[in-house]
């Protein structure tokens, strides 16, 4: 058989009886929070992610090794990938093409059959069909068995029919899919304009789980810094996958064996990839969870069968070895993750998600198969690098001696956790309401800040906990020295947070807005980088509960006349300016901190519910965000300055938002 014979048998085999139809498009337009999570950024992005997904999958399926994703200077976007194309043969349900089926109804496509997809990431399989309704218009373009298809649609309705046309010599056997669509503003009434970093974070995520596969990422409302006039782009290609994704993550630490451990196995259709490697200067672990590409933040059985065998395999080492004896208790799970940082992806043929939003695993036999799997795997490697699993068990065995001692700490913590006034620190102004969802603390810098914000809030829910200085850096402390620190004991009490790595409970949480109110110069920055610092390592789920705020105190008061205006940056106050014309009189005062301003001002400013403007902390890129704090909290100095260097260029570091 000819190579072109194959080819367009293997196209052949993934035909129109391979897209099956459960249901209508209609919904779409009238909710599409339902189908994307928002209308707002998020679910923009998510348009991008659906698309992408699809190409992803034909990668899974072992057709497509190149994809490329555009942003385009009218506002579209562009994914091209060359996998086998989207079937154009009629389907013999619904009596249109398959592409016209795909893109207008509702969970039609090839990921429910068995025929299309072996693997997927698309469990609801509403990724194009969806992105086709919410678009203004969407044109789609299908190079297969020696042929360009193309079609258009507007709203989700198609403009004309498919046409097509045979493949010029020089093309014969290109084969792919370009969906290229602009999101339609009556849907994002909030914009349309795609937010490059947050696009390029997900693109290298990809890249990095599916290792061979080359992503392109351009950029063409922007021109490239090295070449003139060309458009901004980068590309995402790592032959080496998930074990470049652990050095990536790993980067800023120091490494307590320099070869990372992998795992690569299959058992039972379930394909299981971890990479491991533990860091000397890290007290927490950093585990990052995908299952058919899609990051479980909620863990599964994946995640629990991982920490299930780390736990067995690592204690069954320190009895062989001589680091524990009879008597002895086993090393904890936490203790011997401290520092671990681990990513494990799986790929099962037929993934079960709870909830819509697919965060957490939940297939039973994937929990057995990845202990197996990982537990073989692993023992094999300790077996044959007896230094390796000695370090790893030192510092196992630190951690859990570190815990011993601080365990009258914690216990003290806890006794004064309970919720009784007699319990709070003194300096707490709390609010009477005892209703947490209705109450908010300030958390705010020295006396002078407090006096005024004391002042200024309305009692009846808001409370005032100022910090005297700049609390403890808990990204280089272990748990002993937290537990003895005054500011960190009178942060957990105040909020009623219990103690770190305990199962989170907003119910025992006091106050439902966790507001940081900092000066707006470089100290009151430092301090609230501490403070995200705190709460992003010592109680993460503070974080994405969406319990904590920054708040945004001006940073001007210009006064003309008796009418006055705050602003609250540079850019603001330039176009307060403008707007009085050359010969205006008027003075501008600038506050340099939040104890300059009077308890009226700060209330009408900064804490009224009705006029105040709050900037809500979300973790929109875990890994990220881990790295970030690394590289800023840690003890290298050499990555701060070069992230600072970087980035004071674009920012102003008196108005600097972590």
């Amino acid at each position: 058989m000819s190579e072109d014979s194959k080819v367009n048998k293997v196209q052949a085999d993934y035909g129109a009886e391979q897209i099956q139809v459960l249901e209508g498009l209609e919904p779409v337009r009238k909710r599409p929070g339902m189908y994307i999570g928002s209308t707002g950024p998020r679910g923009l992005h998510h348009l991008v992610y659906e698309v992408v997904d699809n190409s992803v999958d034909e990668a899974l399926a072992g057709h497509c090794d190149e994809i490329v994703v555009v942003l385009c200077n009218d506002g579209s976007a562009s994914i091209t990938d060359n996998g086998r194309g989207i079937p154009t043969d009629i389907h013999p349900r619904t009596g249109k093409s398959a592409l016209e089926t795909v893109l207008t109804v509702l969970h039609a496509g090839g990921k429910f059959g068995s025929g299309g997809y072996k693997v997927s990431g698309g469990l609801h399989g509403v990724g194009v069909s969806v992105v086709n309704a919410l678009s203004e218009w969407v044109e789609v373009t299908v190079r297969r068995q020696n042929q360009t298809h193309v079609q258009r649609f507007e709203r989700g309705v198609p403009v004309g029919g498919l046409t097509s046309k045979d493949q010029p010599s020089s093309q014969k056997g290109v084969t792919g899919t370009t969906v290229c669509f602009k999101p339609d503003n009556q849907i994002f009434t909030s914009g349309i304009e795609f937010e490059y970093a947050t696009l390029s974070s997900r693109l290298r995520e990809l890249a990095y789980l599916n290792g061979g596969v080359r992503i392109v990422f351009r950029d063409e409302r922007k021109t490239s810094l090295t070449t003139e006039g060309d458009p901004y782009e980068e590309i995402y290609f790592y032959q080496g996958g998930i074990k470049e994704y652990v050095s990536y993550i790993n980067s800023e630490k120091d490494a307590l064996h320099p070869e990372i451990i992998y795992v690569n196995s299959e058992k039972d259709g379930v394909q299981v990839e971890a990479a491991l490697q533990w860091c000397v200067d890290a007290y927490s672990d950093s585990i990052l969870g995908f299952a058919n590409n899609i990051r479980t933040v909620d863990g599964g059985t994946h995640i629990e069968g991982l920490k299930t065998v780390l736990t067995r395999t690592l204690n069954s080492f320190a009895r062989k070895r001589g680091k524990r004896k009879d008597g002895d208790n086993n090393l904890a799970g936490e203790n011997i993750r401290e520092g671990l940082t681990v990513v494990l992806s799986v790929k099962v043929p037929e993934p079960e998600f709870e909830g819509q939003t697919k965060t957490k695993l939940g297939n039973t036999e994937v929990r057995g198969i990845v202990d197996s799997l990982v537990g073989e795997s692993l023992s094999q490697y300790l077996e044959f690098n007896p230094s390796v699993i000695d370090l790893i068990l030192e510092k196992a065995i630190q951690a859990f001696n570190a815990a011993e001692a601080a365990r009258r700490a914690r216990e003290l913590v806890r006794r004064k956790s309970v919720l009784e006034s007699s319990t709070l620190p003194g300096k707490l102004a709390d609010c009477s309401s005892r209703d947490p969802s209705e109450s908010e603390i300030y958390i705010v810098e020295g006396d002078s800040a407090g006096g005024s914000a004391k002042q200024g809030r309305d009692r009846k829910f808001q409370a005032i906990l100022p910090l005297r200085g700049k609390i403890l850096n808990i990204e280089k402390t272990d748990d002993s020295k937290i537990y003895k620190n005054t500011e960190i004991q009178s942060l957990i009490t105040a909020l009623g947070l219990g103690i770190k790595g305990e199962e989170f409970s907003s119910k025992n949480l006091r106050y439902h807005r966790v507001v940081i109110m900092t000066d707006a110069d470089v100290d009151g920055a430092h301090i609230r980088t501490l403070l995200l610092t705190f709460f992003y390592r010592y109680q993460k789920e503070l974080v994405e509960g969406g319990y904590i705020y920054i708040a945004c105190p001006p940073l001007y008061k210009v006064e003309r006349g008796k009418k006055h205006k705050y602003c609250y940056n540079e850019s603001d106050l330039k176009k307060t300016i403008d707007g009085f014309g050359e010969k205006a009189n008027y003075t501008i005062q600038r506050f340099k901190g939040l104890g300059e301003m009077m308890p009226k001002q700060l209330w009408e400013t900064t804490m009224d519910p009705s006029t105040r403007m709050m900037k809500k902390v979300e973790i929109e890129d875990a890994l990220e965000a881990d790295r970030i704090f690394t590289i800023l909290m840690g003890d290298k100095v050499a990555p701060r300055r070069q992230f600072i260097e970087t980035h004071s260029v674009e920012l102003d570091l008196a108005s600097l938002d972590i």
